[in-house]
């Protein structure tokens, strides 16, 4: 039982680090290394706004919609901005040069969060706090797990309602399956391209918002957070969100059993469900069908 709850925890943190990842993945078809960066974004601005927010003596309980407003705002301003005056012009290039170009974009990134915040770390340990904790056998547990729990069960089921029954949705996987017929049917593929990496952006930073009052908010924070986002949606099926959520379980669940009865293959086990699941399906646990071009 000890070992589902914390398998869950962190099943549901990789699933929140990830999921922004595979849905700009699957619909634009970029590898965003500044992932990572934005992350660490969500995690910043969530330390100067709940802070400022408890100095004020503002209602706890309400600093949970300032971790989620100060992500939102971090993911979609900046996200976007990059969107259209960097990443819009190098659609047409090689793959390989935009994977290049995202990683630069992390390297300035992370300079520059080094340059606003500067390099001492930030502690916001209000919000996980304030909930209290809950008792499993002997073991004591912070309710922030639910929240996080709660939260990345939320994030699931909107955006499979978004995707599966809304009009929007439709016109997003008419995108993926093919963005130049898309657009001859008159679909606006740059409206949907900000708007999809906005929202990716966004799911990076308010995972990074609502781990923040649980870790030291540090320089570099966001370089852990890539390898592993990218571990999980390698897994799962890049641009697959049920895969991304099982590869998150299943990882999840597999790095909770090592910490209990093995530490030291902590990241070892996470790596070699991956290179498992790649040697008997190299496309992932779910990987999306693509269409056909003649």
């Amino acid at each position: 039982m000890i070992v589902l709850v914390d398998g869950l925890n962190y099943s549901a943190w990789l699933f929140l680090s990830a999921v922004g990842l595979t849905l700009i993945y699957g619909v634009m078809k970029i590898v965003n290394v500044a992932h990572g960066s934005f992350y660490a974004l969500g995690a910043y601005m969530a330390a100067s706004v709940v802070g400022i927010w408890t100095t004020n003596g503002y209602p706890p309980y309400l600093s949970y919609l300032a971790l989620l407003g100060a992500a939102i705002l971090g993911g979609f301003v900046v996200g976007p901005l990059l969107e259209r005056f960097l990443l819009r012009y190098q659609y047409e290039k090689d793959e390989v040069v935009i994977l290049l170009i995202t990683y630069a974009l992390f390297l300035v990134m992370e300079d520059a969060l080094k340059l606003v915040w500067g390099v001492d770390p930030y502690f916001i340990s209000e919000p996980y706090e304030y909930l209290g904790n809950f008792s499993v056998g002997d073991m004591t547990y912070p309710n922030y797990y639910l929240l996080m729990l709660g939260l990345a069960l939320i994030v699931g089921l909107v955006l499979t309602v978004v995707l599966n029954k809304t009009r929007f949705g439709r016109m997003l996987i008419s995108v993926i399956h093919d963005r130049e017929i898309s657009a001859a049917m008159g679909i606006d593929v740059k409206k949907i391209f900000i708007l999809t990496f906005g929202v990716g952006c966004s799911l990076a930073a308010i995972a990074g918002a609502f781990t923040a009052p649980t870790i030291s908010v540090t320089p570099g924070l966001g370089v852990e957070v890539i390898v592993l986002s990218f571990a999980v949606v390698v897994t799962g099926g890049l641009g697959s969100l049920p895969g991304v959520a099982l590869a998150a379980f299943i990882m999840g669940l597999v790095r909770a059993f090592c910490i209990h009865y093995a530490p030291q293959l902590e990241l070892f086990v996470i790596f070699s469900v991956m290179a498992l699941v790649l040697a008997f399906r190299p496309r992932g646990l779910f990987s999306l069908a693509e269409a056909r071009k003649i």
